[in-house]
């Protein structure tokens, strides 16, 4: 299998659509769902995605010093808080009042009991834990990568998970959950 990087070098070599294609059906869901994490809005989510792919297909600033996927997600973060800021001018709803009608894509993926309450008591954390939380494990992106997306050096990401963890832990434990049954 090819590395994204590959797929990305070909695609703004050749404009292959075929490599571009890959690259969006490996990553869609899992960045409209960090996008979701931040602006808590699936329509807006999935705007967000494609606005960030729309930026890679354009050939926008990447320098291979980091992976694909983390300069992906770095442009997704970017975008949300872009728009978060525009939303907040606008007076178009409060920030912590977005709209939450549809189901984020990974109630598609986790179906089993334990893993909807985990993803509820995500839903419940300040954004930028469920963020760390989601990159870190969801993504299984290293400390360095996630400190790229979310702009933090590695002390401030190890500090913000240990913090996500301990709100995750705390949270799961109001929903009735026993230190064992997550550990």
């Amino acid at each position: 299998m090819e590395s994204d990087e590959q797929l990305y070098s070909r695609y703004l070599a050749h404009r292959s659509e075929g490599d571009f294609r890959i690259l969006l059906e490996r990553h869609r869901e899992s960045l409209t769902l960090f996008l979701y994490s931040s602006v808590r809005n699936m329509e807006d989510a999935e705007e967000l995605m494609m606005d960030a792919y729309a930026e890679a297909a354009a050939g926008a600033d990447y320098a291979g010093k980091s992976t694909f996927k983390t300069w992906l997600f770095s442009i997704g973060k970017n975008l949300a808080l872009m728009h978060l800021r525009k939303r907040r001018h606008t007076a178009e709803e409060p920030i912590e009042q977005a709209e939450e009608t549809a189901d984020p894509p990974e109630m598609n993926i986790l179906r089993e009991e334990e893993n909807l309450r985990l993803y509820e008591a995500l839903s419940q954390l300040r954004a930028e834990y469920r963020q760390i939380l989601i990159l870190l494990y969801f993504e299984d992106m290293s400390c360095e990568e996630a400190g790229r997306v979310m702009e933090k050096n590695r002390k401030q990401i190890y500090n913000l998970a240990d913090r996500a963890r301990a709100a995750l832990k705390k949270e799961l434990e109001r929903m009735g959950f026993e230190h064992a049954q997550y550990r």
